[in-house]
């Protein structure tokens, strides 16, 4: 039987930016200023039957209720990992990022189903005081972008409630301008078409918060990082023979993780490999949550025989089941037809 050295590294140094607490600052921030200011807008918009400041208000109350996930999650993310929960409860932010895409989504539905409802049947809308509001909207949500801003925004938690109050302020932009029309030409449809403007804003961060979250949840690679060209980075490694088994993803944004099973070279040092390996992904990919399980191949004669830990193989059925029953993924190799 082959000699075997098995083994299984490890290397935690995340650095995650500001602090929680920091994070929560500014975001209760936001959240006070947001609350007030949606009331007013609130009552103005049903006194100037203007859709657009209602939409306006309803946007905003999602961004009040973003926020609010938001500190939610920091508050689970930030518990220690006990029991079942070996990871601890970080994807908490992720469900809120995902929570907070889902509610623009279907905000946007009843939206665009209401401003084409006003289309058809415009309303008479007063468009000095949706102007005059929509201003105001707008110094409120650069204060709530500039606040949001000085969180840490490489988590997808507060890159959603970030989202949300930028569309607002995009938002309260073309309510301005639908305002500003409406009292110079009287056209009052213009109130319409900028909930739709709102609307199409909605829909793209929305759909763009599902797709991230969906892509941790799915446990795909983190972007920016190819599985393939990752592994073969690996094994062009001084006595990386082949690397199987190799998994990427992320335990919440902004940290990445992997596991791979490391074939070595007969007489390798597989714990000299292991910290190159490690020193590698750290240093080029960002990744320091890395575990490796290294071990020696079979020392068989034929060089085409050392891709196995077990008896030669016969067919490619059981050159697999030699070192992996059940290989998930490519298998990279050295030299010649490296990846299958």
């Amino acid at each position: 039987m082959t000699e075997h050295a098995h083994s299984h590294g490890h290397s935690h140094s995340h650095a995650h930016g500001v602090s929680p607490d920091a994070d929560r600052r500014w975001l209760r921030s936001a959240l006070l200023l947001l609350t007030a200011y949606m009331a007013v807008e609130v009552v103005i918009g049903v006194v100037a039957q203007s859709l657009a400041l209602i939409s306006d208000a309803a946007h905003m109350l999602t961004d009040a209720v973003s926020i609010v996930l938001a500190l939610v999650a920091m508050r689970l993310a930030a518990r220690p990992a006990r029991g079942g929960y070996t990871y601890g409860l970080k994807r908490a932010e992720i469900l809120s990022a995902q929570a907070n895409g889902i509610t623009l989504l279907l905000l946007s539905v009843w939206l665009a189903y209401e401003a084409v409802q006003r289309l058809i049947s415009p309303p008479a809308v007063t468009g000095g005081l949706v102007l005059v509001t929509a201003l105001s909207g707008i110094v409120v949500n650069l204060i709530c972008t500039w606040l949001l801003s000085r969180a840490n925004r490489s988590s997808l938690n507060v890159e959603g409630a970030y989202q949300h109050i930028l569309t607002d302020l995009f938002g309260f932009v073309a309510t301005a301008l639908a305002g500003l029309i409406v009292l110079t030409t009287g056209f009052e449809r213009a109130d319409s078409i900028a909930s739709l403007v709102v609307v199409a804003l909605m829909l793209r961060a929305g759909t763009g918060l599902v797709r991230e979250s969906g892509r941790i949840f799915m446990e795909a690679a983190p972007a920016g990082v190819d599985p393939d060209a990752l592994g073969e980075r690996l094994v062009a490694t001084d006595e990386v023979v082949e690397v199987h088994d190799l998994h990427i993803w992320q335990i919440t944004s902004g940290q990445p993780a992997l596991s791979a099973h490391i074939l070595v070279a007969p007489g390798g040092d597989c714990h000299k490999v292991r910290r190159g390996l490690q020193e590698l992904l750290s240093g080029e990919y960002g990744i320091s949550h890395a575990t490796l399980q290294v071990d020696h191949v079979g020392e068989q004669g034929s060089p085409d025989d050392v891709l196995t830990l077990g008896p030669r193989p016969g067919t490619e059925a059981e050159e697999q089941a030699g070192h992996c029953e059940d290989s998930h993924g490519p298998v990279h190799r050295s030299g010649p037809q490296r990846r299958r």
